[in-house]
Formats: C-alpha cells, sequence, structure tokens
C-alpha cells in the first residue's frame, strides 16, 4: 500500500507511526507533503517517510492520502493536490468542520472519506467517528477502517450530519474527563490533601471505574446503586449534583458543542 499524509503536525505524524509500527506500509511507500521549510527539514531528520511538496507527482501513485492540515489552509493546498490526485486514489480528511461536498468540489474527486478522531489516538487508544460519500465502495470502506483502528476503536456512520454529534461526544469528550478529574483533585485538595495524593486517588478511582463500567455485567444505575447507600456520603453528593442539575446541564453543554461543530460545518 502507498499513502500519503497532507499536513504533518501532531495528529498526520500520529498517523504515519501508528501506519509503520503496524506494517500497513513501508518507509519508501510512505509520502509526508509539508510546505514549511524548516518543518520539512525536521521530517527529513526524522526519516519516517519522503518528504515531498504538494505538487509531486509522487501523490497521484497512493491508495490513499489522509489530509491532516488545518482547515484555514486547505483552500490553498487544494488546487495544487486536484493537479496530482489519481481517480483511484482514496481521500481521508480528519480536518474539523469540512464536508464531503467541500472536498469534493475543491478538488474535484469522488472518493472522499471524512474522519473525526479524538485526542486519545495519540497512544493507541482513540476511537474515530468516520463517514464516506457513495463513490466509496464497501471494500475502500474496510480499508480505510484498517488504517484508523491501528489509532484505536471505529465506528463508521452512513449520514455523515452525525459527525457533528460525534464531534461533541467523543471529539470534544476528553475534555469532559479532565474537566472532571481537575474538580475532584481540587475538591480532594480543598479537604486537606496534598495535591499528588488527591491526583492519585482521583486517577485511580476513574481507572478501576472504566474497568468496571467496561466489565462489570450491570447497568450505570446499578453501579451507581452498588456505591450508594441509604443516607449515606455517596447520596449526600447526588444530591447537590441533582439540586445543582449536574447531570441535566452536562447534557446542554454537549448539544451546545453538537450545535457548533454544525455551525462551523455550514461556514465553511
Amino acid at each position: 500500500m502507498k499513502i500519503t499524509i497532507v499536513g504533518c503536525g501532531n495528529m498526520g505524524l500520529v498517523y504515519a507511526r501508528a501506519f509503520l509500527r503496524y506494517n500497513i506500509v513501508k518507509p519508501e511507500d510512505l509520502l509526508l507533503v509539508e510546505k514549511n521549510e524548516m518543518r520539512k527539514e525536521e521530517l527529513v531528520q526524522l526519516q519516517i517517510g519522503r518528504v515531498v511538496t504538494p505538487s509531486d507527482p509522487a501523490i497521484g501513485a497512493s491508495d490513499i492520502i489522509i489530509i491532516a492540515v488545518k482547515p484555514q489552509d486547505f483552500s490553498e493546498l487544494a488546487p495544487l493536490l486536484r493537479k496530482v490526485l489519481s481517480p483511484a486514489t482514496i481521500v481521508l480528511t480528519i480536518m474539523a468542520g469540512i464536508k464531503i461536498s467541500l472536498l469534493e468540489n475543491q478538488l474535484q474527486h469522488k472518493s472522499i472519506v471524512r474522519a473525526m478522531p479524538n485526542s486519545p489516538v495519540e497512544i493507541g487508544m482513540g476511537i474515530t467517528g468516520f463517514s464516506a460519500n457513495k463513490e466509496v465502495s464497501a471494500e475502500q470502506i474496510r480499508k480505510v477502517e484498517n488504517l484508523l483502528a491501528t489509532t484505536g476503536r471505529t465506528v463508521f456512520f452512513e449520514k455523515e450530519d452525525m459527525l457533528d454529534a460525534v464531534t461533541a461526544l467523543s471529539g470534544s469528550g476528553p475534555a469532559y474527563f479532565f474537566y472532571l478529574v481537575k474538580s475532584m483533585i481540587e475538591a480532594g485538595e480543598e479537604m486537606g490533601m496534598d495535591k499528588a495524593v488527591a491526583t492519585l486517588l482521583v486517577k485511580q478511582t476513574m481507572l478501576g471505574a472504566f474497568h468496571l463500567v467496561n466489565n462489570a455485567n450491570k447497568s450505570l444505575d446499578e453501579l451507581i446503586k452498588t456505591v450508594s447507600s441509604k443516607g449515606g456520603t455517596t447520596e449526600a453528593a447526588f444530591g447537590v449534583f441533582n439540586a445543582n442539575g449536574v447531570g441535566e446541564n452536562l447534557g446542554k453543554g454537549i448539544l451546545a458543542a453538537e450545535k457548533r461543530a454544525k455551525e462551523l460545518s455550514d461556514s465553511r
């Protein structure tokens, strides 16, 4: 397989290294496209692929091209890629808020897949929602899924519009958990704990709770009940949570994120 990655910032390199780690592509068949001269020199030193310009004809031989540039940089890049793209190549975009239709128009290309990964892909623990236009075959979807699965799990959506919900739920999702963890650690400090001790307690509690959710044969409501007892400490905490609409407001926040994702998509 021959792969081109356009835009070799943090996320682009995450995919490059994952593909090499799983022997999906050889370094000589991995093209890294970068326009910044200083960054190009850095990529050459890394020796993980061939560093080329956006107009290099070798790009046309790629089975898959991954576009990982910032959304605002795509319009400048599109005319250059359009000249070297092969009709048989699959274009996979991980640009936030850029619809498939825009890529079809600006690249004059038919086979487009749009994906929304989240930050834990950096450690192979991410989840990526993705969708494709009608020109992409089932075999091509499986090929893309195999690539995305090198950084975690994947979910395919037939309707591209669902990627706005993916952005709000799993794309932004890690930040929600970071916020909760931060709040719990700060509560520990307020109760007189050393920050390091509070951090250890909260992080291990989060890890253990995840494994219970993932492995216990119980619903979330049942798991909550296993920790709660009438008149106890957990019930006292939930009394405050419910009185202040914590769960309801969390849901509202996620819906606000989805609304913003739609606004950003529609504005481009």
